[in-house]
C-alpha cells in the first residue's frame, strides 16, 4: 500500500502503485569523501572569479598517465551550500577508488557559479549563457596546467546545470567527448544533433518521466525518435525515479521535485542498494558506460 503516514504533495502521488512506497532522502552519505577533493579559484580573461573543486587520481596514488577528465555542473542554488555542492553535482563518488577503478582512473572538476540571494531571496548568478566563455576557458586550462589530463572529456549536468552543459558541448563541440545532461529538456536543435554525428560526439540523455519541472510528453516525447536515430545516444528516461533502497523518491523543499532529482541515482552510479542495476542495459551502471566510451 501506499505510505499514507508521509503527507508528500506530490502530482504523482495516486499513481504509486500498492506495495510500491517513497523514499525520502537518498541512501548514501554526503560528504564522506570531500577530503578527496582540492579547492581552487580561477580568474578568466574577462575578469570572472570562478571557485571550482577538483580531485586529482596522481595525488591520490595513480600512476602519471593520460586520464580522462569528468566535468560536473550544479543546479541552481547548489553552489550556496558550500563543499556540499561537490556531493549535490553528482561528483563526490566518482573520485572514489571504487568509482575510479572500473573506468581506469580519471580527473573530476566541479566548476562553481557565482550564485547569490537577492533581497527578495530569489537565486541569482545561476548558470546563463554568459558563463560560457568563462566555463570553458576554466575547463581548458585545467586540461593544460594538469599534463596527464588529457583522454577524453565529459561533461556532466544536473538540471540547470544539464542545460548549461548541453550549452557547452553547442558552443565547444570539438573540445569535448560526450555530454550527460541529467534532468533538463533543453535539448539542443536536430541541427546541432547532426553535428554530433559528424563529429562522433555522445549523448547520454537522463530524465524522468514524471519530471515536476518539465513536461516528459510535452518537451521530451517529440524528440524521442530523434534521439534515436542519433549514431551515439543513451537513452535512460525512467518511469521512476528512484534511491538506492528502490523507492520512488521524492524530496519535498515546498514544492515536490524528487522525480526532478535523477542526478542522486547517477551519484550511486544507477544501481541500487544491493548491487541490482537502475537500468538493466546497463548492468555495471554508470562508471561501466563510462568504461565503455573509454575503450
Amino acid at each position: 500500500m501506499k505510505n499514507a503516514e508521509q503527507k508528500i504533495d506530490a502530482p504523482w502521488i495516486d499513481e504509486v502503485a500498492d506495495g510500491d512506497f517513497i523514499s525520502k532522502n537518498p541512501t548514501y552519505e554526503c560528504g564522506k569523501y570531500f577530503d578527496l577533493f582540492k579547492k581552487a579559484f580561477y580568474d578568466d580573461a574577462s575578469g570572472m572569479r570562478l571557485k571550482y573543486y577538483f580531485f586529482d587520481p596522481t595525488k591520490h596514488g595513480a600512476a602519471k598517465k593520460d586520464y580522462p577528465l569528468l566535468v560536473f555542473l550544479h543546479g541552481t542554488g547548489n553552489s550556496l551550500v558550500g563543499d556540499v555542492c561537490i556531493n549535490y553535482t553528482g561528483a563526490e563518488f566518482y573520485a572514489t577508488p571504487k568509482y575510479q577503478d572500473v573506468f581506469g582512473g580519471a580527473y573530476v572538476l566541479v566548476p562553481v557559479a557565482n550564485e547569490y540571494k537577492d533581497e527578495d531571496g530569489r537565486t541569482c548568478g545561476y548558470w546563463t549563457e554568459e558563463y560560457c566563455g568563462p566555463v570553458h576557458e576554466l575547463i581548458m586550462d585545467f586540461v593544460k596546467e594538469h599534463g596527464a589530463c588529457s583522454g577524453k572529456r565529459f561533461l556532466f549536468g544536473n538540471s540547470s546545470g544539464a542545460t548549461f552543459a548541453m550549452r557547452l558541448m553547442d558552443n565547444f563541440i570539438d573540445d569535448f567527448d560526450a555530454v550527460i545532461p541529467v534532468g533538463s529538456s533543453a535539448l539542443p536543435p536536430d541541427e546541432v544533433l547532426d553535428e554530433y554525428d559528424r563529429k562522433g560526439k555522445i549523448l547520454f540523455f537522463a530524465m524522468g518521466k514524471k519530471d515536476e519541472f518539465h513536461s516528459f510528453a510535452d518537451e521530451v516525447g517529440p524528440r524521442l525518435e530523434r534521439l534515436k536515430r542519433m549514431k551515439n545516444c543513451f537513452i535512460f528516461t525512467p518511469d521512476w525515479v528512484r534511491n538506492g533502497d528502490k523507492g520512488i523518491a521524492s524530496i519535498n523543499f515546498g514544492f515536490e521535485m524528487g522525480q526532478h532529482c535523477l542526478m542522486n541515482a547517477v551519484h550511486a552510479n544507477l544501481m541500487f542498494d544491493d548491487g541490482t542495476p537502475l537500468e538493466e542495459r546497463l548492468p555495471q551502471g554508470m562508471t561501466g558506460w563510462i568504461a565503455s566510451v573509454l575503450k
